[in-house]
């Protein structure tokens, strides 16, 4: 085992990044960080069919935009490389032969389709097909074959290896979250490690990966915790200490049913992944596109699963390093909350500075349509949860909005045009400050204060919220004023 702690989040580019993986990403390199230690991206791109092209430069690119540089990549290199699965082939060759000569592993030769008819017809008499050691004899496999059939069909037939799972033994081990765990071996299956077209499957690369870049600690999602006790038989097998294991709880959805998918993001209206994803035709919007910041996506992502005792919600990444530990995340699902990733996300933006909001919407497409000034986001800063919200919400800061149909039959009825006339004579005079400019609304309504203020909101903004009315019209200056008045009172 290595000296120093060294983690890895390994993805497989089938596709962007999903908020579930940036979660791990995040667990490991705070681990790692916290510890002095060494954060690694390791590409399993084992699976060549599934591979989606761009994927990997989205992840990296994703990591970067969250603030989680990894210290050894395909990319960046390394002591330990290469990063990809797919240009370790040689090794992974040499290992699996090193498990059959001991006798771990073993060669298999069943067609597909035979298989299937197994399977068939043990779920005809209600039980499930197990290919282990109460069968494999009866199997075609170079266990139940002689040497010389074993030969020929090496070198005729497509065959795969399969892990030589122990009879009857009690596979125990320790999880850092879920505490300690025990199966039997006989529930177990022969696992492929390595398939007919010679790549090793995603359970074989990952043992001996882990090994050979002296991974200490293994942090990943839930739904891997099934396949632990055959990692676990792998490291034993090849003589190997294991890795510490720490399983991370599903991410659910909204609704509290069911693990949050990529698909979640359009049905809930909300993006499931940090940047904007393209392929084709496809396309889905990031959270960086929506407005969000990556300090509080972080922030949020660290709270899912994870809190300390004194209920803090408010973390940087520095904030994070001091405090997370992963013994502390819980074995529960969080559900995702997108509004409470809003209400962080606001509370990341009031405490930035106008200039430095200005700089993000820079890098956004959000801000373009309009000439946005530090005098415009200071007063706004107060009301917005997201940087997108700048075009979509505040564009009366800019032009004329049109006035809500409804709102305007309620509201602008002749007594309110006849105070927005008397209004507009009075600022006609004088337009000095936000409060004279209060006191003179108050001393022109007839009507009452609360529906001036709303007839005037209705001029300025289109609707009956938004910023301080009269902060609001010191910023639009008196003849933009009065003329979104006249405009509603010709």
């Amino acid at each position: 085992m290595s000296e120093g702690v060294r983690v890895r989040f390994a993805p497989s580019p089938t596709g962007p990044l999903h908020v579930g993986g940036l979660r791990a990403a995040l667990y490991n390199y705070l681990h790692a960080k916290k510890n002095n230690g060494t954060f690694i991206l390791r590409v399993e791109d084992t699976d060549q069919k599934r591979e989606v092209g761009g994927s990997y430069e989205y992840i990296e690119e994703s990591l970067r935009w969250c603030g989680l540089t990894p210290d050894e990549s395909p990319s960046k290199g390394g002591d330990f490389g290469p990063y990809k699965q797919s240009q370790r082939k040689n090794i992974y060759k040499k290992h699996i032969e090193v498990l059959v000569e001991k006798g771990a592993a073993y060669y298999a030769f069943d067609k597909a389709e035979d298989l299937d008819m197994h399977r068939k017809n043990h779920e005809k008499k209600g039980k499930t097909f197990i290919y282990n050691a109460h069968n494999r004899l009866k199997l075609v496999n170079s266990l139940s074959l002689d040497k010389k059939k074993v030969e020929k069909l090496l070198k005729t037939v497509p065959y795969v290896v399969r892990f030589k799972m122990p009879d009857n033994e009690m596979v125990v081990f320790e999880d850092e979250i879920r505490g300690k765990i025990e199966v039997s071996s006989r529930e177990l299956d022969d696992k492929v490690l390595f398939k007919s077209d010679k790549m090793p499957t995603y359970h074989f690369a990952n043992v001996v990966d882990d090994h050979m870049m002296k991974i200490t600690h293994v942090i990943r999602g839930e739904e891997w915790l099934p396949s632990l006790p055959l990692h676990v038989l792998l490291y034993k097998s090849f003589g190997w200490e294991p890795p510490v294991f720490a399983h991370i709880p599903l991410i659910l959805k909204p609704t509290g049913k069911g693990k949050l998918s990529k698909r979640d993001g359009e049905k809930f209206g909300h993006p499931v992944f940090p940047l904007e994803w393209r392929s084709g035709d496809e396309k889905h919007l990031g959270f960086k596109e929506f407005g969000v910041l990556p300090e509080a996506l972080i922030n949020y992502m660290a709270l899912l699963g994870w809190s300390k005792e004194d209920n803090k919600e408010i973390y940087s990444l520095a904030d994070l390093l001091g405090s997370f530990e992963i013994k502390s995340v819980g074995k529960s699902g969080a559900k995702f909350d997108f509004e409470k990733l809003l209400w962080l996300n606001s509370q990341y933006i009031q405490k930035m500075s106008s200039e430095e909001i200005i700089k993000r919407l820079s890098s956004l497409n959000s801000g373009k349509k309009f000439n946005i000034t530090k005098e415009a986001i200071d007063l706004i800063k107060p009301r917005i949860e997201r940087l997108a919200d700048i075009d979509i919400d505040f564009g009366y800061l800019f032009e004329p909005q049109k006035i809500d149909p409804s709102l305007e039959k309620k509201i602008l009825n002749d007594d309110s045009k006849v105070f927005l006339k008397d209004y507009s004579s009075m600022l006609e005079k004088r337009f000095e400050s936000a409060p004279q400019l209060k006191e003179d609304l108050g001393q022109c309504s007839k009507i009452g204060f609360g529906k001036s203020m709303g007839a005037m909101r209705l001029c300025l903004v289109g609707k009956l919220a938004g910023p301080d009315l009269f902060e609001l019209m010191m910023f639009l200056g008196k003849k933009e004023v009065l003329k979104r008045i006249r405009s509603v009172i010709a």
